[in-house]
């Protein structure tokens, strides 16, 4: 009885390790025909990365909806900053009216999206001319972070050479993001002051020239759109990295949505 036993077990243990294996392998079909099918409906030049998560797979696909969709592109063309990353996470995906493989022109019902612009510390250097900047999160506790991660957007540390000021030593300067214009999608940057101590640069700035530091690190950066046109909400920093993020509900959308500009 206990060889019955064990070989029952056995037998029970590879049939499932074989339904694992095919549900896995069906899920790296179904992501990289995903993946294929944004990069040409948006013109990328190169296949984002896409994970369609939950477990088991197939019997999402079998009821024709996606529990949960992260698509991520980095290093794709963008106005003004040059490049920027695009991500978005899709909960609740009908397919009623599309194949499990998502057609580029489907409309898709999704219960929540959340979309996000992340723009590393160079890029967004370049474009307001301190070519050594490093953005952090302030080092205060907040409850404030997001879901994904991304700080308030208060008080963030910009640390640079301002070099437009005249200014020659690297400085860290507290910054306030915000997200304004007709249609929400300028990200200003407003600098309140010079920071000193631990975790800055730790340089003083003359009076006489606090105005003029300031001011280099004040920026208006427009045209940034998130995924599928979700309106911002948020702003603020993950790592080195300044983060647009915003999240909708009971949205239709198509994946030539993914990248809006």
């Amino acid at each position: 009885m206990r060889k019955t036993g064990i070989r029952l077990g056995i037998a029970v243990l590879t049939v499932l390790l074989a339904i694992s294996g095919v549900d896995f392998g069906v899920t790296i079909f179904a992501e990289y025909r995903l993946s294929r099918t944004v990069r040409s409906a948006n013109s990328l030049s190169w296949d984002p990365s896409v994970a369609i998560l939950g477990f088991p797979f197939i019997p999402q696909a079998l009821r024709h909806r996606y529990s949960e969709v992260e698509i991520k592109a980095n290093d794709v063309q963008h106005p003004h900053v040059g490049k920027a990353a695009l991500e978005t996470t899709l909960h609740g995906i009908d397919l009623v009216d599309a194949s499990w493989l998502i057609r580029p022109d489907a409309d898709l019902p999704v219960e929540k999206v959340e979309s996000r612009i992340i723009i590393d510390s160079t890029h967004l250097g370049g474009f307001i001319g301190i070519k050594d900047l490093i953005v952090e999160a302030p080092t205060r506790e907040t409850d404030d972070a997001t879901e994904s991660g991304i700080s308030d957007g208060h008080g963030l540390v910009f640390t640079g050479t301002p070099k437009s000021a005249g200014f020659t030593q690297r400085v860290s300067v507290a910054v306030d993001l915000s997200i304004s214009g007709p249609t929400q999608t300028t990200l200003e940057l407003s600098p309140t002051g010079v920071l000193t101590g631990p975790g800055t640069a730790d340089q003083d700035v003359p009076d006489d020239q606090k105005a003029a530091v300031l001011q280099a690190f004040r920026s208006s950066l427009p045209d940034q759109r998130l995924p599928f046109g979700v309106a911002p909400t948020t702003a603020g920093a993950r790592g080195s990295d300044v983060i647009i993020e915003g999240i909708a509900e009971g949205l239709t959308i198509e994946l030539a949505g993914f990248r809006q500009s």
